[in-house]
């Protein structure tokens, strides 16, 4: 069995259910799932605001709620979406931590450029997204997640001479 893992964000969704959906017709019996990376740095920092604004006794129960119920939304819009069996999961810790984590014994990984999509290049990829993609153990597709920008967005070559 030929496991897909699909890493699901709020803004790119769409266009990683929309691969994800293509590479699995390409596969007899995929083993699909669906991957929320919950950023608990971010999550502490809120809550860390939190308490302070409201008092060192405030925890941050209320963010990790909201957290989990945007991340189950978007997993299951993703899932309706794709419209085929999938296992959905969050996953917790720092995002591109996690995202290797949840790619442990799966054969690709489906994933979105989240950085400056309005040109081709490097910064075309976030932090996150770039450490993913230089580490994943399995086989990648990399979409842009609307139309990507035109070959002329493309970094200018280097001058002569430069290594």
């Amino acid at each position: 069995m030929t496991g897909i893992t699909a890493w699901v964000e709020q803004a790119t969704w769409p266009a990683v259910i929309a691969a994800t959906a293509r590479l699995a017709e390409s596969v007899t019996d995929p083993d699909i799932a669906l991957v929320y990376a919950a950023d608990d740095d971010a999550r502490a920092v809120a809550g860390g605001s939190v308490r302070g604004l409201l008092g060192r006794r405030r925890n941050d129960d209320r963010v990790h709620a909201a957290t989990q119920a945007a991340a189950e939304v978007v997993l299951a819009d993703a899932l309706a979406t794709l419209a085929r069996p999938a296992a959905v999961r969050v996953v917790h810790g720092r995002p591109e931590r996690a995202v290797l984590a949840a790619l442990d014994g799966m054969d690709w990984l489906v994933l979105a450029r989240d950085g400056d999509l309005t040109r081709l290049g490097p910064h075309s990829l976030g932090p996150h997204t770039r450490f993913v993609l230089d580490h994943a153990p399995c086989d990648v597709v990399l979409v842009w997640p609307d139309s990507a920008p035109g070959i002329d967005t493309a970094p200018p070559p280097p001058p002569p001479g430069a290594p």
